[in-house]
């Protein structure tokens, strides 16, 4: 665990430390949680969307594994049919 000081401004404005910033990716617009320890300490973490995150790895793999969108479309309309096969068309 790293210490930083940081200077509250003028309408409440904390600029953290350009090192920060880059090493947990952090842009202009993010929100954070703001938690209220107790005792004067305060936790400030980032509110980063579990879905963009996820959403962002699962297309840097397609993209290193060379998998287009329409590919994964066409495996998952491919994947719907079987399933459907499988389990419902027996029962018809």
């Amino acid at each position: 665990m790293s210490e930083s000081t940081v200077q509250l401004r003028d309408k409440g404005v904390l600029t953290l430390p350009a090192a920060l910033r880059q090493r947990y990716k952090l842009q202009p617009g993010d929100l954070f949680s703001l938690i209220d320890l107790g005792d004067g300490n305060i936790m400030l973490t980032p509110r980063v969307s579990r879905v963009a995150a996820l959403g962002d790895r699962v297309a840097e793999m397609l993209q290193e594994e060379g998998v287009s969108v329409d590919d994964v479309l066409l495996c998952l309309e491919e994947e719907r049919e079987a399933y459907y096969r499988d389990h419902f068309a027996a029962a018809e």
